[in-house]
């Protein structure tokens, strides 16, 4: 089992890993719209699903993975009025044979995080 920590992203607050690699497998924890500092970034809720998938996309490419290799998505919302505007953004960067995926309505408990995006990615040949 390997942990995968993209070098620009901070060291988590909490325990956990950004990404661990377990044989063919790369699983990518949940990640959520952040400015360049590591913070929560609060704006315009296309961009916020934006940077999501862009920090899902970090961790993957510092595990030897793309967009690509996802094999099932796991979204979380603060509500379910923003599904269809999520499934817009995520329907634009995900590509055209889309993984598997779940979405569910959570509450965060933190009031600026809207969207959570976590991966497994497939690495064999």
């Amino acid at each position: 089992m390997q942990t995968i920590h993209p070098d620009h992203f901070p060291v988590p607050v909490v325990p956990l890993s950004h990404g661990v690699r377990a044989g063919d497998l790369l699983f990518v924890s949940g990640q959520v719209a952040t400015d360049a500092d590591g913070n929560v970034f609060v704006g315009d809720f296309e961009a916020e699903v934006n940077s999501a998938i862009d920090n899902v996309e970090a961790v993957l490419e510092a595990g030897g993975a793309s967009l690509a290799d996802v094999v099932k998505v796991g979204a979380y919302l603060s509500n379910a009025a923003l599904f269809p505007r999520f499934n817009e953004v995520y329907a634009r960067r995900i590509g055209n044979v889309p993984p598997a995926r779940t979405t569910v309505v959570v509450d965060f408990g933190h009031p600026d995080v809207r969207v959570e995006v976590e991966a497994i990615a497939h690495l064999g040949k």
